[in-house]
């Protein structure tokens, strides 16, 4: 019973995940230079806690803001040191062995250029790379790949083709793009579901719990309402759920990392995790967010490990829609902020660095008094990336990937 659990759950989360893939559209430029590159986008979508993931631990107003829910060097679970001011999750150490290694980066208190606090309309404009929400149907990674010079295409008839139910927005464009979901089982119904679980409370606890588990990846996939995650009170994380968790993450970046390590496959690739939305519970250091922290680390592990020898080309970007509070609310939780962080990783990448105009911490310094203030403009970061990596021109950036855009200049010296 324990493996059909979990292989249902895997299926129905990859479905939610939505892997998609743009047809491999070979920038000319890049490579007359020589090169092949690889760029994998991974959306977290519910606003992830910039402050939880990467933590400002030389800050002297770090711990006043987070009290004993602060990541230190020397807590409880201690923190990863960067360098002398920031500090990382202890829960993404093969993030950290990237970053040691110069293939992976940090910049800090960015985001994009929505201001207020609603999913919908965050990830919106993330996706779309407009800088107001509810105006495009298409978005700024297919404008990207409209703006290159196409060296070659496996389908020549220039049709779309997708097998996906949705294709996310970041992906959705004119330019062809192929999309990848395995085969989807039809779950239970929440009803079902409810009743089985009450009628194995009372005559298997382990089964119990391990429904219980299923249910909640279930439902992160379908909609990324992770308060389903928090742990209730009296009620533990369900036995495995973990490992579930890290597992599904990892098969989904994994298989991403497959098709574009392939001679004939495609370069460019994006795919979303939900529920990272931490209201209530979050748990930095051992519980809800940590969980996800951890499996992101390993998703990005597993990408590297089946890209083999193109890691060397490849830059993977872990971006969302904002951050959240920068103190803990009532519930332990934090709601939704501004500022956050982007990482980076890859063997393209000229990392070893965190990136940060750091706005500081005390009240004055905070976003309408309560948000890590958002100092880099995320649209910056992408532009760098595109057009050092994948040569696409500032005319194309400025036009038409991030319209709107002129006065946001691109990053330089991330590749």
């Amino acid at each position: 019973m324990k493996n059909f659990v979990h292989a249902s759950t895997r299926r129905e989360l990859l479905g939610g995940a939505g892997v998609l893939f743009a047809w491999p559209f070979l920038p000319r430029l890049a490579r007359a230079e020589g090169r092949d590159p690889r760029m994998l986008t991974i959306i977290l979508r519910g606003g992830l806690d910039g402050l939880a993931a990467v933590a400002p631990v030389g800050d002297p107003d770090w711990v006043k803001l987070r009290g004993d829910k602060a990541l230190l060097l020397d807590g409880k679970t201690p923190a990863l040191p960067l360098d002398d001011f920031f500090a990382l999750n202890p829960a993404m150490p093969n993030f950290h062995r990237m970053y040691k290694a110069g293939h992976a980066t940090v910049v800090h208190a960015s985001a994009t250029s929505y201001r207020e606090r609603s999913h919908f309309d965050g990830q919106d404009v993330l996706e779309s790379g407009l800088p107001n929400p509810g105006r495009a149907d298409t978005g700024w990674l297919n404008r990207a790949l409209g703006g290159l010079e196409p060296e070659a295409r496996v389908r020549r008839d220039g049709r779309a083709f997708a097998v996906g139910p949705v294709t996310p927005l970041v992906v959705r464009g004119p330019t062809p793009v192929m999309s990848w979901t395995p085969t989807r089982i039809q779950p239970a119904s929440e009803d079902t579901m409810a009743r089985l679980i009450d009628l194995y409370h009372h005559t298997d606890l382990e089964l119990a719990r391990a429904l219980e588990g299923r249910r909640d990846l279930a439902t992160i996939a379908r909609g990324g309402d992770a308060t389903v995650m928090a742990p209730t009170e009296g009620r533990a994380i369900p036995q495995g759920f973990p490992a579930q968790v890290r597992a599904f993450f990892a098969d989904a970046a994994g298989t991403a990392a497959k098709f574009l390590a392939r001679e004939d496959g495609p370069r460019i690739g994006a795919l979303a995790f939900n529920g990272w939305d931490t209201h209530v519970d979050e748990g930095a250091d051992a519980g809800r967010l940590a969980t996800l922290l951890g499996a992101l680390d390993g998703a990005l592990a597993a990408a590297e490990k089946s890209m083999g020898d193109v890691w060397g080309e490849t830059i993977v970007t872990v971006v969302t829609e904002f951050g959240r509070t920068a103190r803990i609310n009532g519930t332990n939780g934090t709601d939704h902020g501004t500022g956050t962080v982007a990482l980076l990783a890859g063997g393209a990448l000229k990392g070893g660095r965190v990136i940060a105009d750091w706005p500081g911490l005390k009240l004055a310094n905070l976003y309408e008094g309560r948000d890590l203030a958002a100092t880099t403009d995320l649209r910056a970061v992408l532009k760098g990336l595109l057009k050092d990596h994948l040569r696409v021109t500032d005319q194309a950036l400025a036009a038409n990937v991030f319209p709107g855009s002129a006065d946001v200049k691109a990053m330089a010296g991330l590749v």
